[in-house]
């Protein structure tokens, strides 16, 4: 057994000897450390080191100096297993970073070849092209890495028709723990030392293997040696396969693609519980679907709370649903078998989806599940750990009611869901781990593991046993199996190198689980976390390691994670700031704790958080509603308060009260920024990169406008209107008042009498994304209380500022917490919003207008961007709506020491769009500081949606 003591120790000259072997890029600090401490899983585990290999030659080099020095080594793609299958306490070796590419593809012969980082959505991409696919498709398939597949023989929902990943290897470049390497192909396993004893294992366990092994499609614990008997062809190849790293590394992958079905229908069937959903798969299974998938009521309320009820196209009636999908090359017969599934006398309601957009809705709640899943029905943390049984699919039904029985006996509850027509059951569960530790974690894992085996099904179906499981196996499997485990680990990997404590010997189940190890943290903070008890550490502990704030997006639909997209480092994932977080939470990698509390000022934590724009993408576009611009406004106001801060935070974060100055001489001021070197030392002194511009002050603000207007007109107002109030925000009102005079006028044609505030009012936007979280919360309840006068009265809001509208929708409750700020958040609208539902508003006709939209990312995370899309469409404009995040961010683009990543994140989507565009095109952008970006880096000008339906817009 390996001694794990040293893999602990001199990491500086484990840094020098994989330098000098030619390994270059290899991290020890604390803020990878703290990044790589965990995966999807609940365990934590700190490696000792990191490695991002360019060339295969690293990776052997990485393992030579591992298996000298007795340090363990753990392979790693995206991060996405949810068993602790990719963490590690030695080298950790990161894939996903450089050996990611699709190295060749052949359409004829429908293969690929693929390095183990290669993202599955990146190979599938190139596939489908040539109307191919690869054919298992994991949830996670945006960002999940082929490796990664190949580690736990991934299936995903339609395994139904295109097999486990095993079934889809054509070959393995592989190097096992002893430094074998070997290329296993079609012809055969080549003869090694190590193969040849493990062809004499396997003949003399042959009755083992044949009783207890690959007994049906979902049995993916312990190791698949069914693949070494000798009517298989001693497939060494499919045996590694799900293997979890603990066996060979995977250099290289060949993989079999397949032909994608062009016709495709979605039935559902409606059932009254989960249970009969189970009982039916084998009256579906006939009809040859291509995926089986099983949910309840309880996860769709989930969604339709989260993402409003549009989120959700019609369900057939019942309480549980089994979404089936039947495809093949006869359009005929798949309408047929579609329609005569939909009378199966099982399912008491059903409904066929011809609607592409609404069967990509449906299946995209099910791609979903496991991070919405991560609220259980009592509203409480729900966690992996028993996320993935499967059991033979004519026993189902009665496994889900005898699990159900289960639940109720440990008092714990979940949403069930998972690929029913393979037998297979995801869920996770509110383990109470704050309060009564790992108690009883490990109880109801040792029930769950005695109920399934009854059942003769498999702990595991695709995830892998990793540190949730593998102390299970002898559960399922006799004493003898195990003990052939335990052989054959000691054949390819005889000192026990490859992934530790994983199925072979393993850890204790309850051991290193990260959640337990990290108590509450409720005294003095900034935010309410209302959705989380008051607990920052829970708040922080949503994150369950999903990764899609890692995926490449390229239906648009998605904001985060910009920073990620632009510099590929895990560290600036929402994931990866998460785990950091938790690291400080716990006081374990990040500078330890200050009088036994979190250290918020530690480097590592604020080197993660850096690059984060604050957009909040991660809070509409992660499921599990993580909001990290929250915790990086707390992490400063804990780090700054009482204290000297930033240049920028009292330049940028103090600008509404800069703008209020100026506003007495505008004229004065903007001819002053622009005197030969003032610019300069202006920008250097307030902590602003010196190649961004310097917004002019209006010569006119917005209140002073209107309040001209109001008094030319006194008298001649219609006062029978319907009143509105139009709240211009501190941008509008000094810098975009144009903004604000369209707006005015397309709320008067719409019917409304608008009304503003006597005075301007500020939302404390600046203050909060600085972290000055005191003075904004003292900002906010003066604001809140004049507008909460007007909303007393019956008036609703109107904003035109994207990003303030989003603070008195969201922030303003959560800093404030009283029942005025909820009266005014539910008041506030948007625009478009506003316009949806003022009784005969129709739009200005936008037909032959191409527009090019830019939602400001705060729309898009707090209150969606959907009626704007409606509106425009309604009106008749062709759109083109990008996603992703304009870079400039508020200030985060303008401060000193961001400006190449802001770009960079603009040249994601925002750039090329406006670059593709025609000149006649109209490029919307809400935001103000989207305008400024666009203005910056260059020549177009965006424009508001109040000035593109404003009734004196000229033509063109």
């Amino acid at each position: 057994m390996l001694l794990m003591a040293t893999t602990l120790t001199a990491p500086t000259s484990l840094v020098s000897e994989l330098q000098s072997r030619g390994v270059p890029d290899v991290r020890v600090d604390p803020t990878s450390r703290a990044t790589y401490s965990s995966d999807a899983s609940l365990y934590r585990v700190q490696p000792t080191a990191v490695v991002f290999p360019r060339h295969l030659d690293e990776v052997l080099a990485t393992l030579d100096v591992c298996r000298e020095r007795g340090i363990p080594f753990t392979s790693r793609g995206a991060g996405t297993s949810l068993a602790g299958n990719s963490i590690g306490a030695g080298v950790v070796i990161d894939f996903s970073r450089h050996l990611n590419r699709v190295l060749d593809f052949n359409a004829e012969t429908r293969t690929a070849v693929v390095e183990p980082g290669a993202v599955h959505a990146t190979l599938q991409k190139v596939a489908l092209t040539h109307g191919l696919r690869f054919g298992p498709d994991p949830s996670t398939h945006t960002r999940c890495t082929v490796g990664g597949m190949i580690g736990n023989n991934a299936c995903g929902s339609r395994a139904l028709a295109y097999g486990r990943t095993a079934d889809n290897v054509t070959h393995l470049d592989v190097v096992t723990g002893s430094g074998t390497r070997l290329y296993l192909g079609a012809d055969g396993t080549p003869s090694s030392p190590e193969t040849d004893a493990l062809r004499s294992l396997v003949g003399a366990e042959l009755g083992t293997i044949r009783t207890e092994l690959g007994r049906f499609g979902r049995q993916v614990s312990g190791y698949s040696l069914e693949h070494l008997l000798p009517e298989r062809g001693f497939d060494l190849r499919r045996a590694l396969v799900g293997s979890e790293g603990t066996l060979a590394v995977v250099l290289e992958a060949g993989v079999r693609l397949v032909a994608d079905a062009p016709h495709k229908t979605m039935v559902v069937l409606g059932f009254d519980t989960i249970g009969d959903a189970g009982d039916a798969v084998t009256s579906v299974l006939p009809f040859r679907p291509t995926a089986c998938e099983g949910l309840d009521s309880r996860i769709v309320e989930v969604v339709r709370s989260r993402k409003g009820p549009q989120a959700v196209p019609e369900l057939p009636g019942g309480a549980a649903w089994l979404f089936v999908e039947i495809s093949g090359d006869d359009a005929v017969d798949v309408v047929d078998r579609a329609g005569r599934l939909s009378a199966i006398e099982q399912a008491r309601h059903a409904r066929i989806i011809t609607d592409p957009r609404e069967a990509l809705a449906l299946w995209r709640i099910r791609e979903d599940g496991g991070g919405l899943a991560g609220r259980s029905p009592t509203g409480a943390p729900a966690h992996a750990g028993w996320e993935d049984a499967a059991v033979p699919p004519e026993r189902l039904g009665d496994y889900l009611r005898e699990f159900d029985d289960l639940l109720l006996t440990h008092q714990l509850t979940g949403f069930p869901f998972g690929h029913f027509g393979d037998g297979c059951v995801h869920i996770r569960l509110d383990f109470p781990l704050g309060n009564d530790g790992t108690t009883v974690f490990r109880a109801f894992l040792t029930d769950a593991a005695k109920l399934v085996a009854r059942y003769g099904g498999s702990l595991s179906g695709e995830h892998g046993d990793g540190r949730a499981r593998s102390e299970l196996l002898p559960y399922m499997y006799s004493p003898a199996a195990i003990s052939l485990f335990g052989k054959v680990k000691g054949i390819l990997d005889p000192d026990n190198i490859l992934n530790p404590g994983i199925l072979v010997n393993p850890e204790p189940l309850d051991a290193n689980v990260r959640v337990a190890e990290a108590g509450p943290l409720r005294s003095k903070l900034g935010f309410g976390y209302l959705h989380d008890d008051g607990d920052f550490s829970q708040a922080v502990h949503r994150c369950t390691g999903v990764g899609l704030c890692r995926a490449s997006h390229a239906d648009n639909s998605s904001v985060m994670c910009p920073s990620y997209l632009a510099t590929r480092e895990e560290k600036d994932s929402t994931r990866g700031r998460a785990r950091v977080l938790q690291e400080m939470i716990n006081g374990s990698v990040t500078g330890g704790t200050t009088g036994g509390k979190p250290n918020w000022r530690a480097p590592e934590v604020h080197d993660a958080l850096d690059l984060c724009l604050s957009c909040k993408g991660c809070a509409s576009d992660c499921p599990t509603g993580i909001d990290m611009a929250a915790y990086k406004a707390e992490v400063l106001h804990q780090s700054h308060k009482g204290r000297i801060r930033p240049a920028s935070h009292y330049s940028l974060g103090w600008l509404p009260r800069w703008a209020k100055l100026a506003a007495f001489a505008p004229r004065l001021v903007n001819a002053l920024v622009r005197l030969p070197g003032v610019r300069q030392l202006g920008l250097r002194l307030a902590g602003v990169d010196q190649r961004r511009s310097i917004p002019a002050f209006a010569p006119q603000t917005f209140h002073s406008w209107f309040t001209a207007r109001a008094s030319a007109s006194a008298g001649t107002s219609a006062k029978d209107r319907p009143q509105v109030l139009l709240w211009a925000d501190s941008f509008t009102n000094n810098f975009s008042p144009d903004v604000g005079q369209s707006a005015v006028r397309v709320l008067e044609a719409a019917g409304y009498e608008v009304l503003i505030p006597d005075a301007p009012v500020c939302c404390g936007l600046t203050w909060i994304s600085t972290g000055q979280l005191d003075a904004a919360r003292k900002i906010l309840r003066s604001s809140v209380t004049v507008l909460g006068e007007s909303v007393d009265r019956g008036i609703p809001i109107v904003g035109l500022e994207p990003s303030c509208t989003g603070v008195l929708r969201s922030d303003a409750v959560e800093l404030l917490g009283h029942a005025t700020a909820g009266r005014v958040a539910e008041a506030t609208h948007t625009l478009a919003e506003f316009l949806a539902k003022a009784p005969g508003y129709t739009p200005p006709s936008l037909v032959g207008t191409s527009i090019v939209a830019q939602p400001h990312c705060h729309h898009h995370a707090v209150m969606g961007w959907s009626p704007d899309a409606a509106l425009l469409e309604g009106a008749g404009a062709t759109l083109q709506k990008l996603g992703g995040c304009c870079g400039l961010a508020g200030n985060f683009g303008v401060e000193r020491g961001h400006y190449d990543i802001s770009v960079a994140v603009a040249e994601q989507q925002l750039l090329p769009a406006v670059r593709g565009a025609t000149d006649a095109a109209v490029v919307l952008a809400d935001g103000y500081s989207c305008r400024t970006q666009l203005e910056d880096l260059s020549e177009r000008r965006g424009i508001h949606l109040a000035q593109l339906l404003d009734p004196e817009r000229p033509e063109g």
